[in-house]
């Protein structure tokens, strides 16, 4: 209350209108989703060499799954990673949008601060390097790319700004190879990744302990024995990706296991599509994303063992899962947890 300058009764002091409280959650930025107890219990079941991470994270259907409230993707993309990473399960994220053009130095860094030591980034390299065709609006490929696996366009636009600015949590430096179609000869491509693997920069363990460059193919005519044994000449590491056109999850694991047939190494493994799912179908029919939509326990299972006996062994693990694998990302980890939990 204030006094009246004349002296009369006191009258009221305005008063501002309370702030709503949806304006006050947004002014704090991205709030992450109630701690589910069941889910950090599950955590602890689970070694810390094994992170679980998205196929990136910027998905307003994940409202109460790892978001607390309504938030567009933009918003995500930028500010959401924070939010992310207090979910008790998602200590990894695949960086995808550098498969689609250079990422800026600054945004690496945010993304860093964004996230608690431990955490994990996987970072696509850009389609410059990584996709033999120059493709029209339909995706089809017009021209030959003249750029296809060039170290120094790597260098540049992709390994150096990654690796400044992600520091310590940088993880697998990813080169995922777009279908090749007829340039797709095994004697000119193997010659032409001998010779890319063996010009890449080295990293530098006192910068990024963790990272390591990492191949995955989508043709499966070129998962060789030859293919697999120059990688490991190279230390690069091969990718398992659980998708459409590729050999089935075990098939693969074999794939490993002559990758390491002189001791066991780190995993990266992607788990990205239902099996006679295209992109553009489960894209269409899974949105928004917040629910399990095709169950998928064949490719869960055989997942759970490759990556339990890698864990076994002493070795990282790192898991990154697509909503377009079952319909919803998160929800697909849990479940996979479980399973690997169950064997551990």
């Amino acid at each position: 209350m204030t006094e009246d300058l004349f002296g009369g009764l006191p009258v009221p002091a305005p008063q501002q209108a309370p702030a709503s409280p949806a304006k006050s959650v947004r002014a704090q930025g991205v709030q992450p989703a109630p701690v589910d107890e069941a889910l950090r219990a599950l955590s602890t079941r689970l070694p810390a060499n094994l992170c679980f991470g998205t196929s990136s994270w910027a998905y307003p259907g994940w409202n109460q799954l790892v978001y607390d409230g309504e938030y567009g993707d933009s918003m995500l993309s930028r500010k959401g990673l924070a939010a992310y990473s207090r979910h008790p399960l998602l200590r990894a994220a695949g960086i995808d949008r550098g498969f689609y053009g250079p990422i800026p130095l600054a945004d690496y860094l945010s993304y860093a601060a964004q996230v608690p030591d431990g955490f994990r980034f996987v970072v696509k390299a850009p389609a410059s390097v990584c996709d033999a065709w120059l493709r029209g609006s339909d995706g089809a490929g017009r021209l030959a790319n003249a750029a296809f696996l060039d170290v120094e366009i790597a260098a540049r636009d992709f390994i150096a700004p990654a690796t400044a600015g992600l520091g310590s949590k940088c993880g697998p430096l990813l080169f995922q190879l777009s279908p090749m179609g007829s340039l797709a000869d095994s004697g000119v491509f193997l010659e032409r990744l001998d010779a890319f693997l063996g010009a890449l920069p080295p990293l530098d363990p006192s910068i990024t302990p963790h990272a390591c460059y990492a191949v995955e193919l989508r043709d499966p005519a070129l998962l060789t024995p030859r293919y697999i044994k120059l990688l490991r000449r190279h230390g690069a590491r091969f990718c398992l990706s659980a998708r459409d056109r590729l050999p089935a999850v075990p098939r693969q694991a074999a794939a490993q296991a002559v990758m390491d047939e002189a001791g066991p190494g780190p995993l990266l493994l992607r788990w990205m599509l239902h099996a006679g799912r295209p992109y553009a179908y489960a894209e269409k029919l899974y949105q928004p994303f917040d629910r399990i939509v095709d169950d998928d326990p064949g490719t869960r299972d055989a997942i759970a063992e490759v990556v339990a006996r890698t864990v076994r062994a002493g070795q990282p693990a790192i898991v990154i899962v697509s909503n377009n694998a079952e319909g919803c990302a998160p929800l697909s980890i849990v479940r996979l947890a479980e399973a690997i939990a169950a064997r551990l």
